[in-house]
């Protein structure tokens, strides 16, 4: 299911922001703070969405995600990252 109001959610909440504002060997310890967030999937949406420029969003860097944006510029990453969630998940279950 997808949260709209994700931010309240999010891993990083407790942090400052300009912890995920980093650069260099900094970034892996913000990304670290992704990888168990329950809507990391909604934060990377919308970094990709609105290209969002600097700062580590849903685990990726901005050079990783200028890579994907550049791969699928005219993309809903919503949409696309929903679905591929949600077959994810569906793929779990019949498992």
């Amino acid at each position: 299911m997808w949260v709209e109001d994700w931010a309240p959610r999010a891993a990083c909440r407790q942090d400052t922001p300009d912890a995920l504002f980093v650069r260099g060997a900094e970034q892996n310890k913000a990304k670290q703070v992704c990888a168990s967030c329950p809507v990391r999937t909604e934060c990377l949406a919308e970094a990709l969405d609105n290209q969002i420029e600097w700062g580590v969003w849903g685990g990726m860097t901005e050079r990783e995600r200028r890579a994907l944006l550049r791969r699928r510029p005219q993309a809903s990453w919503r949409t696309v990252l929903e679905s591929a969630r949600n077959e994810h998940v569906g793929a779990k279950v019949t498992v």
